[in-house]
């Protein structure tokens, strides 16, 4: 008889205290992120008024952290694997928190978009290192989708708290907002002093990838500044035309320095993985969405309806509510289920959710329109996110993960930029030399439906990842057939007697 041998699954972790003690304080940094991007956000209309800047210039106090995050996140993930994690985590982290606090002192909006744009460098060498400390440290499978999990959670609750506090403290002044994750990060630094495990220096790894790095950051910043300038100077003028171009050349460069360079930014080949690309493209539509979405309605909730920033923070807090309360289970469901299907029923909610956005109107009631798609929003964070971060690390080797975390943390800001942008060129176009609520109304409809959009397209991505596992399933039920045929006869030919 033939006997089939199986590769055995690791053994399950023992979660003992100084376990628990390196994940929280990794997840110390996912939470400092949603506070700092929900205590911006709430304060946005307080630092226009104050400072005199309009919306298309407004919107840069976002997106140049986000371009700043997510144009070196690469090159982070990647000094990550060379240097060693818990030593790219420190000093970034204490880059962060001294910025935070100076920021807060900026008196033009030229000094606060450059302070945040450095936050951004700093977020994008602590999120690849603390994403893949998570992913190196938990073995892959029930236990990485367990630590995976409470990292979400963590994320959610700093969002969460930073609705709250960043209301609270636009109340008093928007520029406390700035100052406060300044002693979180030195808080959370100390403590990592003490329980992050030291990773080895990789000295057989290689060079760093710095023409790749500068390229796409300037590929990048040249698309986004291509769409928020055509609102002033046109969709067919010299410059805007000029910009695509630019940034389409230079992408094509990133590219080019990637197949020919020793040491790439991003080896190409770990894109062959179906799983990963679907994860990072479907990222890439989620944040992008989400953080249009609440730029729209911010704006909506306080210039249209009259809310005070603390009213605004807590409108929009039941859907973080919601995603810290759900996420701590989505390991055991993607277990179950897989995260094939968790990503899709996520990436409906969020249609459904901000379909049901576009019935604003006026004078509308919160409870009737503006309330369900915030819950369907959370709801679709509690399933989809933490599935998208399993999918981008799994079947990743560890001398890669810290690139597999900075394509995702990437593509999740790349996203935020780029749709961003989109969403205010079309609100800045619509309502040019309009006061009154009704033309206001016009313009942050036509932003909604495109909010919208891009959420469906992320359905119909994840949708693909459907039908790749009914592929894979049916090629298994087949190979397993075929196997068992052959078991068969070989069982047969045993028990025939011998002539």
């Amino acid at each position: 008889m033939t006997q089939t041998t199986h590769t055995p699954a690791p053994a399950r972790m023992t979660w003992d205290a100084r376990l628990w003690g390196a994940l929280l304080v990794v997840c110390g940094v996912i939470f400092l992120d949603g506070l700092d991007v929900s205590m911006v956000g709430m304060s946005l209309p307080a630092i226009g008024a104050d400072l005199g800047v309009s919306l298309s210039s407004l919107q840069w106090v976002v997106t140049g952290y986000v371009l700043g995050y997510g144009g070196l996140l690469l090159l982070g993930g990647r000094t990550a694997d060379l240097l060693g994690r818990r030593r790219v985590f420190l000093v970034a982290l204490a880059v962060f928190g001294v910025v935070s606090m100076l920021s807060s002192l900026a008196t033009n909006p030229e000094l606060l978009i450059g302070a945040r744009f450095v936050k951004g460098v700093a977020a994008a060498f602590t999120a690849p290192a603390a994403l893949s400390i998570i992913t190196t440290t938990f073995h892959e499978g029930p236990d990485r989708n367990r630590a995976l999990s409470i990292f979400t959670t963590c994320a959610a609750s700093g969002f969460s708290m930073g609705l709250i506090l960043g209301g609270a403290l636009t109340e008093v002044g928007w520029r406390w907002t700035f100052l406060m994750p300044g002693p979180v990060a030195l808080i959370v630094f100390l403590f990592a002093l003490k329980l992050i495990p030291n990773s080895p220096r990789d000295d057989t790894a290689g060079g760093y990838d710095v023409p790749g790095a500068i390229t796409v950051t300037a590929g990048m910043l040249s698309l986004v500044y291509a769409v928020v300038g055509a609102e002033h100077a046109g969709w067919a003028s010299v410059q805007t035309i000029g910009l695509f171009v630019l940034s389409a050349a230079l992408l094509t460069a990133f590219v080019l320095i990637e197949q020919r360079t020793k040491h790439p930014l991003v080896r190409l080949g770990i894109l062959r993985s179906p799983s990963l690309r679907r994860a990072n493209l479907a990222i890439l539509t989620v944040f992008g969405a989400y953080v249009a979405f609440q730029l729209v309605g911010t704006l909506y909730l306080q210039n249209l309806l009259g809310w005070s920033s603390f009213e605004t923070a807590l409108g929009f807090l039941p859907a973080g509510l919601l995603v810290a309360t759900l996420s701590p289970n989505a390991g055991k469901l993607a277990d179950r289920i897989g995260t094939e299907r968790m990503i899709v029923a996520g990436m409906a909610l969020f249609v459904v959710g901000y379909a049901l956005s576009l019935r604003i109107g006026p004078e509308s009631a919160y409870w009737a329109t503006v309330f369900p798609t915030i819950m369907l929003i959370g709801l679709g964070f509690a399933i989809a996110f933490p599935a998208l971060n399993i999918q981008a690390t799994n079947g990743v080797p560890d001398h890669e993960q810290g690139l597999a975390s900075g394509l995702f943390n990437t593509s999740n800001q790349v996203g935020g930029a780029i749709v961003l942008a989109i969403v205010t060129a079309v609100i800045s176009g619509q309502s040019a030399g309009v006061t009154a609520p009704a033309g206001m109304l016009s313009a942050y409809k036509p932003a909604l439906a495109v909010v919208t959009g891009i959420a469906a397209l992320g359905l119909l991505i994840a949708l693909t990842g459907l039908r790749g596992l009914k592929a894979r399933r049916a090629a298994e039920a087949a190979e397993a057939s075929e196997l068992e045929a052959v078991q068969r006869e070989l069982a047969k030919e045993e028990m025939e007697p011998v002539v």
